[in-house]
């Protein structure tokens, strides 16, 4: 199986004119089943890398380490990593609680999408602190057009999607990219998880498509100040984001944006 993030076909082409087979590059698409200590909690679809971020990312974001920390985090724990081509990851902590398997698969596409309500993000955290300081507009405005310029694998296949977090200025500091958004978030927080720089207070989540609930629910359980969405909010997003005392702002593009927010 493919290691890489990408992978090199040949195809068809068509200008206009004439075809031709030239080589194209894709993105690379393969399950990752997360541990968390001895139970399986998710498998997810992504692209391969930074797989201990995401692992990390999503055992926090769902809010399956309650106050526990991470101890270790290693591909298999049962059997040699190789044997299960790296698409197994164990999460390991000093006393989660006893985690409940998911059923099914989370796709590349769309996650879990609304499987919490807002009173159960309600249960299990606080809104957010008012921000000292939130992006001007126009420094805001021009957050993705920074963050493109790091997207290296969108470049290559044009097939992912990325999550950045950004600072008091508008400059990316981290920026991931997946297949799937949930899974580009995740493997920012489960950096900043890693780096004990949660909560991310006083910065940023852009994020390359739409803000979804899950989207938003992932930024409020960071800590972030705001969320920038190239792609419009839904509904229960810009009420999720009301409720976490977040700044949502969609359609971040072509230096013009909407604030969905009541703490625009």
């Amino acid at each position: 199986m493919t290691r890489g993030r990408s992978q090199q076909v040949l195809v068809g082409h068509w200008d206009g004119r004439q075809e031709n087979r030239r080589p194209d590059e894709l993105v690379v698409e393969e399950p990752l089943t997360i541990r968390l200590d001895d139970v399986t909690v998710t498998t997810t679809m992504r692209t391969p890398g930074h797989d201990f971020e995401l692992a990390a990312g999503f055992c926090f974001t769902e809010g399956l380490l309650a106050d526990a920390s991470v101890t270790s985090i290693r591909y298999c724990a049962t059997e040699p990593a190789a044997d299960a081509e790296f698409n197994l990851v164990t999460v390991e902590t000093d006393g989660a609680p006893p985690a409940t398997p998911r059923l099914g698969l989370t796709t590349s596409s769309c996650g879990l999408c609304g499987t919490e309500s807002i009173d159960a993000l309600r249960e299990r955290l606080s809104p957010l602190p008012p921000a000292s300081t939130l992006l001007p507009p126009d420094v805001l405005a021009g957050v993705p057009e920074r963050v493109v310029a790091r997207q290296d694998l969108f470049g290559a296949t044009g097939g992912v999607h990325a999550a950045a977090v950004f600072a008091a200025d508008g400059e990316p500091v981290l920026v991931r990219e997946d297949i799937g958004r949930h899974n580009a978030v995740d493997k920012v927080v489960g950096r900043l998880l890693l780096d004990r720089l949660l909560p991310a207070r006083g910065m940023g989540l852009f994020v390359s498509g739409r803000a979804s609930f899950e989207m938003v629910q992932k930024a409020w359980a960071a800590g972030f100040a705001e969320l920038a969405a190239v792609s419009a909010p839904s509904a229960l997003a810009v009420e999720t984001a009301a409720a976490a005392g977040l700044r949502l702002a969609g359609f971040v593009r072509g230096g013009k944006l909407n604030l969905y927010s009541p703490t625009a």
